[in-house]
């Protein structure tokens, strides 16, 4: 047949075989466009999270979170909520979004590895905000044996955070631990990751129920920041059964599942060891960190009537020099006698004692009954742990910083009266009296040579007691240096020594303690820090994806002792 149709009727029949192919070319390229103004995009305002740690071994955790949904934004109708395993019951989920409880709650969520999908027929429409709650009760398997102390039950938690990609703004995060019934304020220890907003030490109290208190709060956190918390207490609180053994992986840190992230890891050995050179110098400083954390908010006012040492436990003296204080003591009250100085070796006389010891006092004398080095070093460990807190329960109720202040001026005071004596025998007088106070100045040593270094000084009453050089060096000539002697005219005569030796063995007491008796300072240090006040526990990683309205993954805990109740990243 014929085709009589002319051009323009060719192309205008030609267009409108092309309309359908052309509308669904337009449909396709408009189709990213529409999802992608409708993805999750939100801010979350506020955000209050409650682990409880129950008698039983088992973990509650509540959550109440502020979403601000953004303009035009998907609806939040779904939350997907990380738990740190799937060892809790679908009927244990309770979950409500203003008001209105959840439509439906899938057990296991298919986009974390251990938590709930909630979903609410009532979703937060763009540019609204709601709030969610959800309690999660009998989560078990969530304690394990602390990896500082074996007869202490450790658990860190993870709050529930999001996709970067679908959040904005920042979140005033409140995390709160509920310790179980019956602990004591003395016996929880905290450990801080070190997370920047959050406070170095937490708040600490009582919930309603009388049970202990740790809350940390920052209030410009990141939404989708993964933050780390932790807690130790008294194994016995819960049942052995409860509590579990770090596996191999835990141990080393892996997550069996991920070896190939493990071994990339591993190329990073380099800079991981650069970044512990790093913290070494950090380690050091928590080292001196001597007091346990608080369990009330700190006071006000001056806590006097604490001895020297005491004090210096307060100003986070070396523990070499607070216990070189306690050797002056014993040694002035007539108990302990210098028969070696280098290492130091002292005869410890028998009861009953001239004037009364206290606590530390008695302690430091028994170490030094001990002939055991190993035993000895220990029971001084021992003697310190009990110092430092005693002097954290003197100081409930006072404000640290007064009191530091307080006990500084009183050093300072010590020096500026020995300084400015007239004579040499008063000046003498005044450093007997305030020796334990001036070694409390950091530059006590520098000042003690400078004092008395370049003159004669009267040595004190019990001086032959302390230098056995200086005691036997008398008994060879005949004078008696161990003691004071009574001149013709009815007074006392103290015998005297060039101020240049005086001054040397002065400051040679303190670091005599750590020839043969501590040993290494810093390790003894670390012995007792790591009980009145512990270091955190290694910290961990862990990676997310991608996400919708919220929730995330659990988690592989990358630390021995520890149980983290993970969230994160995705949908």
């Amino acid at each position: 047949m014929v085709n009589r149709s002319t051009p323009a009727q060719n192309k205008f029949k030609s267009f409108w075989r092309a309309l359908p192919l052309l509308l669904v070319l337009v449909v396709a390229l408009a189709a990213p466009f529409s999802a992608a103004a409708q993805d999750y995009y939100f801010s979350v305002p506020r955000a209050w999270v409650d682990v409880y740690w129950e008698t039983d071994g088992s973990m509650t955790v509540e959550y109440e979170v502020v979403f601000q949904n953004g303009v035009g934004a998907h609806p939040i109708d779904v939350v997907d909520l990380g738990l740190p395993n799937r060892n809790y019951s679908a009927g244990a989920i309770s979950a409500s979004l203003n008001g209105q409880p959840a439509s439906f709650i899938d057990r296991q969520s298919p986009y974390i590895d251990a938590g709930p999908a909630i979903w609410f027929s009532n979703p937060i429409p763009g540019g609204a905000s709601g709030t969610f709650r959800a309690r999660v009760v009998g989560i078990r398997e969530v304690l394990y044996t602390d990896n500082q102390d074996s007869d202490y039950a450790s658990a860190l938690f993870m709050p529930n955070y999001f996709g970067s990609e679908f959040t904005y703004g920042t979140t005033d995060l409140t995390v709160t631990f509920h310790l179980p019934h019956g602990v004591t304020p003395d016996e929880p220890r905290w450990h801080t990751a070190g997370h920047p907003g959050f406070p170095d030490e937490p708040l600490t109290g009582r919930d309603s129920q009388g049970r202990i208190t740790y809350t940390w709060r920052n209030t410009s956190a990141s939404p989708s920041r993964e933050y780390v918390f932790g807690a130790s207490f008294p194994a016995h609180y819960v049942p052995a059964g409860a509590i579990l053994e770090p596996s191999i992986w835990q141990r080393l840190g892996l997550d069996p599942e991920v070896v190939i992230p493990f071994l990339l890891c591993l190329c990073f050995a380099i800079f991981i060891i650069v970044i512990i050179w790093a913290s070494f110098a950090a380690e050091r400083k928590r080292r001196m960190q001597y007091l346990p954390p608080k369990i009330a908010i700190e006071g006000h006012g001056i806590k006097r009537g604490l001895t020297a040492p005491e004090a210096a436990v307060l100003l986070e003296q070396p523990m070499d020099k607070i216990l070189g204080m306690i050797l002056f003591s014993t040694i002035k009250k007539g108990v302990a006698e210098v028969v070696k100085q280098t290492p130091l070796e002292l005869k410890i006389a028998e009861p009953p004692y001239p004037l009364e010891l206290r606590d530390y006092e008695q302690q430091f004398i028994g170490a030094f009954r001990e002939g055991n080095t190993t035993k000895r070093r220990k029971e001084l460990q021992d003697m310190m742990v009990r110092l430092v807190k005693g002097v954290g329960n003197k100081m409930r109720g006072f404000s640290k910083r007064e009191t530091t202040d307080f006990y500084r001026k009183i050093a300072e005071d010590a020096w500026t009266q020995v300084e400015a004596a007239g004579t040499p025998k008063v000046q003498s007088k005044l450093y007997e009296e305030n020796l334990e106070w001036t070694m409390m100045d950091k530059n006590y040593e520098r000042r003690t040579r400078d004092t008395f270094g370049g003159g004669t000084v009267h040595a004190p009453m019990w001086w032959g007691r302390y230098d056995p050089t200086y005691r036997s060096a008398g008994a060879g000539s005949g004078r008696a240096p161990s003691a004071p002697t009574r001149s013709t005219g009815g007074g006392v005569s103290l015998p005297t020594l060039p101020g240049g030796n005086f001054a040397a063995s002065v400051v040679q007491g303190a670091q005599n303690m750590a020839g043969g008796v501590i040993g290494n300072l810093s390790s003894f240090t670390g012995g007792v820090t790591k009980v009145t006040n512990p270091p955190p526990p290694p910290s961990r990683t862990s990676s997310g994806g991608g996400g919708f309205s919220g929730g995330g993954s659990s988690c592989a805990c990358a630390c021995a002792g520890c149980a983290c109740a993970c969230a994160g990243g995705g949908r």
